[in-house]
C-alpha cells in the first residue's frame, strides 16, 4: 500500500501506524508517551499530532500519529502551521501541570519534555501559575527509587512496563482529573509496596518523575576525606554501556577509560566485579554439584537482587531452592573488607566500597540486614548507577573521552576470566557455571568454551547439557524479564517444569539492559544487543575463559578460603532469604531509615 508523508510517497503494510511509517522514512514526529520497545502507544501526551487528508476527501483532520493507522492514499503533513500551533499548545499544557524546577531535576539536560518543548518552539508557559501539581506525592521511602509525582506527565509508560513487561504490577493509576497520578499497589509507599526495585520504570520515564536515589554526593564526601580508603568496583555491563554517553558507539568496551577515570577521581583501589563473578561461580558451581548428586532440583541462581526481592515477595516457597551464594557485588565487598584489607594492611572500618552498577536494585541490596558484618558495617557502602557515575564524572570535570586507557594493577582481586565477563548478559551466569561444573566433574575442560545452546535472547529458553557420567544430562532454563520468570515459577510450583538449574535475570536482556543503565529515548533493545555482543567478544578474546583458571581466584582459596564451601567461605560468601509475604514490612523500612539517618562512621 502507498500514501504520502510531507509530499514523499511512502509504502507500508496493513496496521502500521503513521508514526511507524514516518520513522522509517526519516520524517521526525515528536512523542512523549509512545515507546516502541514496550509496545506502548496510549496517545495520552497528544504531541505527536499530524494533519491528514483521506483519499477522495478535501477535509483535513488532526490525529495522533502513534495510534492512527496509515491508509491507502492517505496524505500526511507533519509540519503545517496548524500542527505546530497545536503541538506547542499541548506542550504548554503539559508544562502547566508539571513542576518546572528544572535546574534541580535529576533529568535536567536529558529530559524528553524539555526536548519536545524546544522542538515545538515553546517560549513561555502561560498557564503554570496555579501549581496544581504541588499536592501530588513525593515518595523517598525506598533506598533505590524516588517517585516524584509533581513531575509526572501521565504518559503511563511506567505502569505499562511494570504490568505488561515485568508482570510485577506494582504501579497503579489513582485519582481523577488534575489529581491523577501513579500510585503503588500493595502499599502506601515504595518501601512497603510490591515493587522489586528492578528500575525498568525509571528507564522508561521521560521526565524526572521516577529516578534512582542519587548518591553522588556521598561518594564525593568519601573521595575528599583523607581518612577514608575508597575501593571502587564496576560490573561487567558497565564497560560496554558507558561509552555512548561520550559519543562512542553503543557497546564500545571502555574498561581502560573507566579505570583511568576512577584514578583521576582519586579512587584508592580499583577492582573489577568480574573477579567476584568468578568467585561466585566457584561457590555456586560447587553448590549446584551437591544438589545434582543429591537429585534436589531445581537450583535457582541468586546474583540478581531484583529477582531475590521478587521471590521473597511472591514465591517464598521457592526460597530453599535459591543458591545461597551472594551476588558478585556483595562477594567483592565482603572480600575487600576481609581478605584484601588483611593483605594490604588496611583497617576495614576506614574502607568504603563503592559499586558502579547497571542496576537500581543493587542500592536496595546493600541495606539488607543479612549483608552486613557483625556490628553493622555494610559489605558495600554505596552504589552508583551508570547515570550517577556519569553525573559524578561531569561534576568533577573528568574528560572521559580524552582519557588514556589504564589497566588494573591490584595483585589480589582484579583479574577475571571470560566467564566472569559474560555475567552481564542473559545466559552468561549459566554458561559460566557449566564451564566450571563440567571441569570439576570430569577433570578436564569442556570442549570449546562456548555453550551455544545457552545463548539467545528469547525471554524464556530451555536447553539440555551433558555434564558427563557422574550426573549425566541436565536440563536448564534461562529467564530474563520477570514476566517470563513468573511463568517458570508457577510451572515449578505446579510440577510442570522439570529443570535442574534455572538462571534468572529480572531485567529484559539481563544487566546490559538493567534499570540503572543510560536512557535511550526511543529504543533500548538495539543498545542491549550491542552491549551483549561486546561481552561475548571479551570472552572470546580472553586468555582465561573459565572461572576456576583465574589465578587470583586460585590464590584466594589457597591463601585464605581453603576451598569452595569451606566453613570460612560459607560464613563470608553465603547468605539467607526471608519470606517477605509474612514478614512485617515495616522492619525493612526501619532498617532503611536507620541507615539513611546514620553518618556511617565506623
Amino acid at each position: 500500500m502507498k500514501g504520502f508523508i510531507n509530499n514523499t510517497e511512502v509504502e507500508f503494510e496493513a496496521n502500521e501506524t503513521i508514526l511507524e511509517v514516518a520513522r522509517r522514512y526519516d520524517q521526525y514526529i515528536p512523542t512523549l508517551c509512545e515507546l516502541a520497545d514496550i509496545d506502548h502507544t496510549p496517545g495520552t501526551c497528544r504531541v505527536c499530532l499530524v494533519e491528514i487528508t483521506r483519499a477522495g476527501q478535501n477535509q483535513t483532520h488532526l490525529v495522533t500519529s502513534c495510534n492512527t493507522p496509515m491508509e491507502e492514499g492517505l496524505v500526511v503533513a507533519t509540519r503545517t502551521k496548524r500542527v505546530r500551533d497545536q503541538q506547542r499548545l499541548q506542550a504548554e499544557l503539559l508544562l502547566a501541570d508539571h513542576n518546572q524546577d528544572c535546574a534541580t531535576c535529576i533529568r535536567h539536560g536529558n529530559c524528553e519534555l524539555q526536548d519536545v518543548s524546544q522542538f515545538v518552539g515553546l517560549q513561555q508557559s502561560r498557564f503554570s501559575g496555579k501549581k496544581r501539581w504541588n499536592k501530588r506525592d513525593i515518595d523517598t521511602s525506598s533506598p533505590a527509587v524516588v517517585r516524584d509525582m509533581t513531575k509526572c506527565i501521565r504518559c503511563f509508560r511506567c505502569v505499562d512496563v511494570c504490568r505488561e513487561v515485568q508482570d510485577v504490577d506494582a504501579l497503579v493509576i489513582k485519582g481523577t482529573g488534575a489529581g491523577t497520578q501513579i500510585g503503588l499497589k500493595g502499599g502506601t509507599c515504595q518501601a512497603d509496596s510490591d515493587c522489586v526495585t528492578c528500575g525498568q520504570c525509571v528507564m522508561v520515564c521521560p521526565v524526572g518523575a521516577l529516578s534512582e536515589r542519587d548518591d553522588t554526593e556521598t561518594v564525593i564526601d568519601y573521595l575528599y576525606n583523607p581518612d577514608i580508603t575508597t575501593v571502587f568496583q564496576f560490573a561487567p555491563a558497565i564497560r560496554v554501556g558507558l561509552g555512548e554517553e561520550f559519543g562512542m558507539e553503543p557497546g564500545t568496551n571502555v574498561e581502560g577509560k573507566i579505570i583511568a577515570s576512577l584514578r583521576k577521581l582519586g579512587g584508592d583501589i580499583i577492582l573489577d566485579t568480574n573477579f567476584a563473578a568468578d568467585v561466585v561461580i566457584m561457590e555456586e558451581g560447587t553448590e549446584l554439584i551437591h544438589q545434582l548428586k543429591e537429585k534436589k532440583k531445581p537450583t535457582f541462581t541468586s546474583c540478581c537482587p531484583a529477582w531475590i526481592n521478587f521471590a521473597e515477595k511472591n514465591y517464598p516457597e521457592l526460597l530453599p531452592r535459591l543458591s545461597t551464594t551472594k551476588s558478585p557485588q556483595q562477594v567483592l565487598g565482603t572480600l575487600a573488607k576481609t581478605y584484601l584489607a588483611e593483605k594490604m594492611e588496611i583497617d576495614p572500618k576506614n574502607m568504603r566500597v563503592i559499586s558502579i552498577m547497571p542496576c537500581t536494585a543493587k542500592k536496595d541490596e546493600i541495606v539488607r540486614p543479612q549483608l552486613q558484618f557483625e556490628g553493622g558495617m555494610p559489605e558495600v557502602d554505596t552504589v552508583l548507577t551508570v547515570r550517577e557515575f556519569v553525573r559524578l564524572l561531569h561534576r568533577e570535570g573528568i574528560d572521559f573521552a580524552g582519557l588514556e586507557p589504564s589497566r588494573f594493577d591490584n595483585p589480589y582481586m582484579s583479574e577475571y576470566s571470560g566467564a566472569g565477563a559474560i555475567f552481564g548478559t542473559t545466559g552468561g551466569v549459566m554458561e559460566a557455571a557449566i564451564r566450571t561444573v563440567y571441569y570439576v566433574l570430569n577433570g578436564k575442560e569442556l570442549d570449546g568454551a562456548v555453550v551455544e545452546q545457552l545463548r539467545g535472547f528469547d525471554g524464556l529458553r530451555a536447553a539440555k547439557v551433558d555434564l558427563g557420567p557422574d550426573v549425566g544430562t541436565v536440563k536448564v532454563a534461562m529467564c530474563h524479564g520477570l514476566k517470563e520468570t513468573r511463568q517458570v515459577c508457577e510451572a515449578v510450583l505446579a510440577g510442570d517444569a522439570d529443570f535442574d538449574f534455572i538462571e534468572i535475570m529480572a531485567c529484559p536482556g539481563g544487566c546490559v539492559d538493567g534499570g540503572g543503565n543510560l536512557r535511550s529515548k526511543k529504543a533500548y533493545l538495539p543498545h542491549a544487543l550491542k552491549r551483549r555482543d561486546t561481552l561475548f567478544q571479551i570472552d572470546t578474546n580472553a586468555a582465561v575463559r573459565q572461572s576456576h583458571n583465574n589465578l587470583q581466584v586460585q590464590k584466594l582459596y589457597k591463601d585464605y578460603l581453603g576451598e569452595p564451601h569451606s566453613t570460612l567461605a560459607h560464613d563470608l560468601l553465603h547468605t539467607y532469604y526471608t519470606d517477605r509475604r509474612k514478614e512485617v514490612v515495616t522492619k525493612m523500612k526501619d532498617v532503611w531509615s536507620e541507615i539513611k539517618m546514620s553518618t556511617r562512621v565506623y
